[in-house]
């Protein structure tokens, strides 16, 4: 089943470059789908665009057949989406801060008091719920974002740089998780710099280079007897030296 569906789909900013040009990219139920490419590649746009962030003239992307231009709400409620740098909402305290995700997201009482103890202290931050989001380091802050985002059983979850100021351990945590969700039927689609991570992680794989998607496909028939490293500079050495022909 077709979770998550990038269809054509093309960004533009001002100036008239497309920092990405006619992608797409199909993330299935039980996916693990890491999504590579160099800084300025083009991930970030594509996943803030996934997610409703940015708005986008040409193709669609489409959360479990639904269109995330014509129907945001409905398509916000089906997936998880953790951004690189978790902007919360500094104010409030850590359990503040996930009981407000449970209330939107209609997660009942008990199941969010389960939930909540369970990740915390997986995560290792249960003595800390009770302080101001203010008061937390950017690893702390991702954990929170992490646990936010598994509280309400999300059918797609969408990362951007997930691992970037996780300890090892939540990073361990964090794949577990990720298994979980996949095993159930879920699917979750990621951006990484980390290479060896997705490598071992994922079963699918896509990379863009300048906005175009270079390769695509099972992990393991991109990979063939390569790693996905030598592979990555494989085609990014070969996309620099046609730009210059």
């Amino acid at each position: 089943m077709k979770i998550l569906e990038i269809k054509g789909f093309s960004k533009q900013y001002k100036g008239g470059k497309k920092a990405v040009d006619n992608i797409s990219v199909t993330v299935e139920s039980g996916d693990l789908y890491a999504f590579i490419g160099h800084n300025g590649a083009g991930k970030s746009t594509t996943i803030r665009s996934c997610v409703g962030i940015l708005d986008f003239e040409e193709g669609d992307i489409l959360i479990d057949g639904l269109s995330i231009k014509s129907n945001p709400v409905e398509c916000k409620s089906k997936f998880a989406y953790i951004p690189d740098n978790p902007d919360l909402y500094e104010h409030l305290t850590g359990i503040g801060y996930l009981n407000f995700i449970a209330d939107i997201f209609n997660v009942p009482v008990n199941q969010r008091e389960d939930d909540i103890k369970k990740y915390s202290g997986e995560f290792e931050i249960t003595g800390n719920l009770g302080d101001l989001i203010s008061s937390y380091s950017h690893g702390m802050k991702q954990k929170l974002a992490i646990i936010g985002a598994l509280i309400h059983h999300p059918k797609l979850m969408i990362l951007d740089e997930p691992f970037v100021g996780l300890d090892p351990k939540a990073a361990v945590v964090l794949k577990k998780c990720m298994n979980e969700l996949c095993s159930e039927g879920g699917a979750v689609f990621f951006s990484t710099h980390v290479l060896d991570t997705a490598e071992k992680l994922c079963n699918k794989v896509s990379m863009i280079n300048h906005g175009k998607i270079v390769i695509s496909g099972d992990m393991e028939s991109v990979r063939g007897k390569a790693s996905l490293e030598d592979i990555f500079m494989e085609k990014l050495s070969k996309k620099e030296a046609k730009n210059e022909e």
